[in-house]
């Protein structure tokens, strides 16, 4: 019986959307437990062939794809709730890669755990090109999100929440919290977010726990066209311009902003610590983290592509 759906939104990814699903191929969880539902938002490129190969070939295990029209993050993973049935459903994006326990994880975790309803599990940040010189643990944050909380599972720290590439929850959260704001999430490539926090706040709001298992095990590839000047500035940006969206609709925009300005002085404390550390790449792009997240917070929060 089929306990637990691995929903993978992709659009125009096909080549990193296959190696994602070769490890999803190598899962060691029972093929009868599991299944892969692939959301289909809107490729244009050879998606659709490439993935009925794939499923051909690996005829054993149970690979499907889904449509959806409307564009968008939030929108692609609705659909996949929709599509599946299952009481348990995890969330991969279509640039990692999973361990081969990774399902295990999560059924398990919440086979011991009958009264937790949402996890998420380990991000490894891995750079093919080389992981760039300027960049520090706060400026790898937005690009890559890395998160290891040691060995044992435990509730997440204050202040962080599970990746969006790496999640999972009780299909039963979904009747009772809502599903994923289409009014957020990346849509055609533009950096907007925020939907993953619109939702584990409405979780957390219901007194729910998000918890951390680590042996769900994502690694999230970043490739050398997510690093340079021109996305980072966008990415930070549309950061920021989430944020206030966000804040406007909770009515907590004069808060935000407040929490803003304080965290700049806690930025240029930052950036005076690397450039005495001799490392003035790194202090040069924490600040332009924090430009490009204050631009589209007090900006009005107008997002770019």
């Amino acid at each position: 019986m089929i306990c637990i759906s691995l929903i993978i939104p992709t659009h125009n990814r096909a080549e990193p959307l296959l190696a994602a699903l070769e490890s999803v191929a190598r899962q060691d969880l029972p093929a009868q437990e599991w299944e892969c539902v692939v959301v289909n938002n809107n490729s244009a490129d050879d998606t659709e062939s490439r993935f009925a190969a794939f499923a051909a070939e690996h005829a054993g295990l149970h690979f499907r794809m889904v449509f959806e029209s409307n564009p968008g993050l939030s929108h692609a993973r609705n659909r996949g709730l929709r599509e599946t049935t299952t009481p348990l459903v995890a969330f991969i994006d279509d640039d990692e890669r999973i361990n081969p326990g990774f399902l295990r994880a999560y059924a398990a975790f919440f086979d011991a755990h009958p009264d937790a309803v949402v996890a998420g599990g380990r991000i490894i940040a891995e750079y093919p090109a080389g992981r760039p010189v300027w960049m520090s643990h706060y400026t790898e944050r937005p690009i890559a999100n890395p998160m290891d909380f040691g060995p044992e599972v435990r509730p997440f720290p204050a202040g962080r929440i599970p990746g969006g590439g790496n999640m999972a929850f009780r299909r039963s959260v979904v009747a009772k919290y809502g599903d994923f704001d289409p009014a957020l999430g990346r849509v055609n490539g533009k950096l907007t977010g925020g939907e993953e926090s619109d939702f584990f706040q409405r979780l957390q709001r219901g007194g729910e726990t998000l918890w951390y298992v680590p042996d769900a095990v994502m690694w999230h590839i970043i490739p050398p066209q997510k690093l340079t000047l021109d996305y980072f500035r966008r990415l930070s940006r549309n950061v920021g311009a989430s944020q206030r969206l966000r804040a406007q609709r909770d009515r907590r925009l004069p808060k935000a902003l407040a929490a803003e300005i304080a965290k700049w002085a806690a930025t240029l404390l930052l950036a005076l610590g690397y450039l005495l550390r001799l490392s003035p790449r790194k202090a040069l792009w924490l600040l332009r983290l924090r430009c490009g997240i204050s631009r589209g917070l007090f900006g009005g929060g107008k997002r770019e592509a």
